[in-house]
This record gives structure tokens, sequence and C-alpha cells, in this order.
């Protein structure tokens, strides 16, 4: 087969990894959100709902780092094959926890699923950056896989709300058991396409490396992993909370909610497929500047608004025009500013690193947990007030600012990194 050829098929076959881990991920807030119901105080199950979501993530901070060793051992195939298989057992934990009645058996399973968008998101984003050749060029091929990434966010919680229905009084995790299935058949399918697809291997990948340093070594990767844990508190917690605060207004349903929520991950998917067509000519450090000062002036102004303002807006499957806060409408356009932050925050803390690539991939698969910890801190002052926890992600796109405007050059150029 030719090397182009094969280029060809092994980006295709990453798009398909992207697509997993945004279904995997975006499930586990909606169906927590089922189990928080049955806990009868409302501030403990908005924070038992949002506790699968930090299980999820939690899978991070324990298999961050060994899948990157893996990744450097194994190679990026039968990492990625191993990580398919998890996610199958993960999501069959989840639908048993139905069948057992069991909070925590669905824990499990969000764990369980949370190793495998880890080593899936270990290989997708070296893989691409590499296939893409570094620079821009390796920006924009994540950006490309983010675009596709974003349309599965999008349709996950729009999926799960319309078969919910308006209100989650009564229901049962038996009642999103379909999406379960579709979700286990689609991962058995993916690995059967991984496996049957050959993928390049790109060089340096084996256990006959010889690390002299750690990446942290990196004072931009160092700052860069931070940026990620922040902005992973950006991206999961800025749409969960947008469904409670929505939820818990007269006239607004469930569904209405997680429409919304879904619009969030649609204003990504758009902002992500801008960033892929501009990506080879625009660098990486002038988008995160744009996105998180824009992220910055959405969210506060949203805080500022409340709910004095509203404006018709369609949310919902059935197309019918709410009257909806303009607050809701601005939280749901910060979608377009999380939708470079991940490739293009990748793409600066790892420019340079050379061979520390693949252990730099994994230690920021460790740094994800913050999609994790960041959202259960704001879902617990959202408890008390939905708006005012919207402070929490405001001090993650302000930390990322930061990162773009000073904390992302390589002063450590001295490293002997080939």
């Amino acid at each position: 087969m030719k090397k182009n050829n094969l280029q060809v098929i092994t980006i295709i076959a990453m798009m398909f990894l992207y697509a997993m881990i945004a279904f995997v991920t975006n499930l586990a807030a909606p169906v927590g959100k089922i189990w928080g119901e049955s806990f009868s105080d409302p501030a403990q199950a908005e924070r038992m709902g949002m506790l699968g979501n930090l299980f999820n993530f939690l899978a991070y901070l324990v298999m961050g780092i060994p899948a990157g060793n893996i990744l450097s051992k194994i190679g990026y195939k039968k990492t990625a094959l191993i990580a398919l298989a998890l996610g199958f057992v993960g999501i069959g934990v989840q639908w048993l926890s139905g069948v057992t009645d069991s909070f925590f058996v669905y824990l499990a399973g969000s764990l369980i699923g949370g190793f495998c968008v880890c080593m899936l998101n270990t290989v997708g984003n070296p893989m691409l950056n590499l296939l893409g050749g570094g620079g821009k060029k390796g920006n924009q091929l994540n950006l490309i896989g983010g675009t596709f990434q974003s349309l599965v966010q999008a349709l996950t919680p729009m999926v799960v709300g319309a078969i919910i229905g308006t209100e989650l009084a009564g229901k049962e995790i038996d009642d999103v058991n379909i999406v379960l299935y579709i979700a286990m058949a689609i991962f058995a399918l993916i690995f059967v396409v991984i496996y049957f697809t050959p993928i390049a291997e790109p060089q340096h990948t084996g256990s006959d490396i010889v690390y002299e340093r750690s990446p942290f070594a990196f004072r931009h990767f160092t700052l860069g992993a931070v940026a990620i844990f922040c902005y992973m508190g950006i991206e999961i917690g800025v749409p969960a909370t947008l469904v409670s605060y929505l939820k818990g207004l007269d006239g607004i349903g469930y569904d209405a909610a997680t429409f919304m929520a879904g619009l969030f991950f649609i204003m990504m998917l758009i902002g992500r497929a801008i960033g892929s067509a501009v990506g080879g000519k625009v660098s990486s450090k002038a988008m995160v500047i744009t996105v998180s000062s824009l992220a910055v002036v959405l969210m506060a102004l949203a805080i500022l608004l409340g709910d004095s303002v509203k404006i018709p807006m369609v949310a919902n499957w059935s197309f019918d025009v709410l009257a909806m806060p303009l607050a809701a409408v601005l939280i749901m356009l910060v979608g377009l500013c999380g939708s470079v932050m991940w490739g293009s925050i990748f793409n600066l803390a790892t420019e340079g690193l050379g061979k520390y690539t693949a252990k730099a991939s994994g230690i920021f698969m460790t740094m994800v947990v913050g999609g994790g910890v960041l959202p259960y801190i704001q879902s617990a002052i959202a408890a008390h007030n939905c708006l005012i926890s919207y402070l929490v992600p405001i001090a993650c796109a302000a930390f990322i600012l930061y990162y773009a405007l000073l904390g992302s050059k390589n002063v450590n150029k001295d490293i002997k990194t080939d």
C-alpha cells in the first residue's frame, strides 16, 4: 500500500476514535442525572448526578501516565484496540447497573469508560499531530478530528434528552437502555474496523527509547498541562450546569435544557470547522488568546444579566420557540470559544518535545481529570446558585489566556529531544 494512501486511512481511523471519545464522555453526565434524581435532597441530587462524570474523569488520573507508557511500548493500533474493548465493557457495566439497581455499579461502569476514553485520547492527539508534521498543519488535523468529535458531543445529550422526555422525575436507567445498546454495537463495529485497518506507526514508538528527562522539564509543557486541566472544566462544566440552570426555570423541561446543552456542542462543531479551515494559516497561540478572552466576557455577561433578559429561542426537538434567558444563550455560545482550545493547547504544549511526545500525551491525559473535578466543584456551587457557579469556568478561561500570552513559550530549547 502506498504511503500516502496508508496515511489517509490512518487519519480516517483516528477520526472514528475521536467520535467514540465524545460519545462515552458525553453519555456520563445525562445518565448520571437520572441516577441523581433518585436522591430526594435537591442539593445532593445535583452533586450525585455529577458523580458519574467525576468517576469518568478520575480514570484519567489513574490511567493517563500508564496509557502513555503503553503507547510507547505496543504502539498506536494495539493501544486503540485495548481502549475500544474497555469501552464496550464500561458501557456494558453501566447497563448492568440498571439490572442490579446499583448506583455503585454505575460508577464502576463510568470509571471503566473513563479508562477507554483516556487511552483513545492518548492515541488520537499525538498521532494526528505527527501525521500533520506538527506545527500549524498538525494542529489543523487535530481540529478536523475535533470537528467530528463535536458533532457526536452535540448529538449525545440531545438524543438522551429526547428519549427521557420533559421530566427526569420517575425515570430509571432502563429508559436509556437503547442508547447503551447502540453504544456497545458501535464499539464492537469500530473495534473490527480498526483491527483490519493498517495504521502507520510513527518513529520512536517502542520500549528502546531512553528518556533522559521528564516532559515536566519543559516549562511550557507543565503550564500547558494545567491549561488542559482548566479547559476540561470549561468543556464539561459549562454545558452540564446549563442543563441544571434551565431545568430549574418555569416553562423549560429537561428535553429543552439538554437541547440547549447540545447547541453548546454545535457551537463547538462550528468553531472547530472554522478552526480547521484556518488552522494552517493562524497560529495556535492567536487562536487561544482570542477564544479564552471571549469566553471570559460571555460568562461574565451571563452572570451580570441573570434572568432579567429573555429572548425567543428554538429549544427542543419539537422546535418550539421558548422564552429563553439571554444568559443561557451567552453560555451556549461559550462552545465557540472551547472549540479550538484542546487541540491548540496540546499543540503549544508539545511543540519541540520530540521523543518526549508520547509520555507527554499520557501526562496530558492525567490532567483531563479536570473535567471531573472542576464541574463537581461547580455543581456544588450550582446547587445554591447556578449562574454564580460560572465563576469557576471564568477562572479557568483566565488561566488559559495567561498560558497563551506568556506561559506557552518554550524556554527549554537546549534540551535534546531527537
